[in-house]
């Protein structure tokens, strides 16, 4: 082949191998790439999680209670020391025989039910004298819980009595109840037909929020006793109304006895806290040979008290389910076991019950309830919530008889770990006092009603 016939045919084949070339790499399954690429995009992240603030400082201060010399009777006839957290003092503030809940006025004053004496009392301050003490409304029956709210312009007292609810104008400065509206009757209680002394639990609590809805617990009539879940109205209960007692409905119910109710501050989301059932036999029918027994060691913590968000339409287990602190998850977010006497078939599925959001120790007897929440309550302690636990009266050894606290996680919306808030009422054989109720006045003392002692309590910061 000539020198000039080969240079052709090379250059040939070489352009025939670029274009195979080229027609293989148009089938090829690799990606050509930028040769100058953009950085990959880093994968999206979730907002860094706050933990909640350390809880605020416990009772650990021993303290003497001091006491003004007008009001050194039993059991202020001899020295009280009381258990309170550091940089606080406790003092008796009133003596008022069977004292029970309170609400604080527009205006400063204190406002205590005295069941036993069917009144309600103002407690105005006295400047370094002892507080006045007058009848704000008299003749109820059983009057126990307050709610002090503005409807429309007007500024009512809510008082609940065992059958009834009704609302009294209140005029800042006034001593005395204005005018009266009845704004919920024919509640169940110990003058119903069918009760009589039986009711065992004929007080009632209420609470508004911040839609003017207006909640009433009706607690059993008994410890537990399947009748009460068929009555009407359902008792173990909690019904909503509107703030004028209109438009009443079942709210949520399986609560053996609720008598602390409080709404979270700027909402509409309702807590309770509840007592539980007493002497309650071993649920389960297992190896210990111990199914259907009442005995101390089990009845001493068993079933928890509640301390629950109420949802609208739930229903929390009495009296056919108990809350059981034993489950892996201990004190939060109890699950339910079957009651022996109500539901030992276990006809009534525990599983389907509303979870108690926390439980505290059986036997304790949670009354107060307040959040703390928008008051003037001492900074450190502003984002919990208080309970008075009025204490056992059937346990081996006493348990309750103090104040306790909730710090409150905001992002959440749920509380902390327990803490003491007072304690010292109480040893394990023996009482001097009995908390019922809390209540934070404009300056940010802290009242606490007692009424084993026949006292109210001031419990103030005094600051580092």
């Amino acid at each position: 082949m000539s020198r000039p016939a080969l240079l052709r045919f090379t250059t040939g084949l070489l352009a025939s191998f670029a274009l195979f070339t080229a027609a293989a790499c148009a089938d090829d399954p690799q990606v050509v790439t930028d040769p100058d690429p953009e950085p990959p995009s880093p994968p999206p992240s979730s907002p860094p999680v706050t933990p909640p603030p350390p809880p605020p400082p416990g009772a650990s201060v021993s303290t003497t209670v001091a006491v003004p010399g007008s009001m050194r009777t039993a059991p202020f006839n001899v020295s009280r020391t009381l258990v309170v957290p550091p940089n606080f003092t406790i003092a008796v503030y009133a003596r008022i025989s069977g004292v029970r809940f309170m609400a604080m006025t527009p205006d400063g004053n204190l406002l205590v039910s005295v069941p036993g004496s069917a009144k309600v009392l103002l407690v105005r301050p006295n400047g370094a004298n002892d507080p006045l003490v007058t009848d704000f409304v008299t003749g109820l029956r059983d009057p126990h819980d307050m709610v002090v709210r503005t409807v429309g312009g007007t500024t009512y007292v809510y008082v609940s009595e065992s059958h009834q609810i009704n609302r009294y104008v209140y005029s800042v400065g006034g001593l005395t109840a204005g005018a009266r509206q009845v704004v919920v009757t024919g509640l169940p209680d110990r003058t119903s037909p069918g009760f009589g002394s039986t009711y065992q639990h004929g007080y009632k609590n209420i609470a508004i929020d911040t839609n003017d809805k207006l909640y009433v617990s009706i607690a059993s009539a008994c410890d537990a006793c399947a009748s009460d879940a068929e009555g009407n109205p359902v008792r173990g209960s909690i019904y909503v109304y509107n703030e004028d007692g209109s438009a009443g409905r079942l709210f949520a119910r399986g609560f053996r006895n609720a008598e602390g109710l409080a709404v979270i501050p700027g909402t509409s989301t309702l807590w309770v806290v509840v007592n539980n059932r007493d002497n309650i036999p071993y649920p389960f029918n297992d190896a210990s040979g111990n199914y259907g027994r009442r005995f101390a060691a089990y009845i001493d913590n068993h079933p928890a008290e509640a301390f629950t968000r109420v949802r609208d339409g739930g229903n929390y287990g009495w009296p056919f389910c108990n809350p059981n602190p034993d489950s892996p998850t201990g004190l939060v977010d109890m699950p339910h076991d079957p009651d022996y006497d109500t539901n030992r078939s276990g006809t009534v599925d525990c599983a389907a019950m509303d979870r108690v959001s926390r439980g505290i120790q059986a036997h304790s007897a949670p009354l107060g309830l307040v959040f703390f929440q928008n008051t003037a309550a001492p900074t450190l302690y502003r984002e919990g919530v208080a309970v008075a636990l009025h204490g056992s009266w059937n346990r081996t050894q006493k348990t309750g008889y103090k104040v306790i606290y909730f710090p409150w996680n905001t992002v959440t919306q749920l509380p902390g770990d327990e803490i003491d808030l007072v304690t010292g009422w109480a040893d394990a054989f023996s009482s001097w006092g009995r908390p019922v109720d809390v209540a934070v006045d404009p300056s940010g003392a802290i009242f606490i009603s007692d009424d084993q002692a026949g006292a109210i309590y001031k419990l103030s910061y005094v600051g580092q």
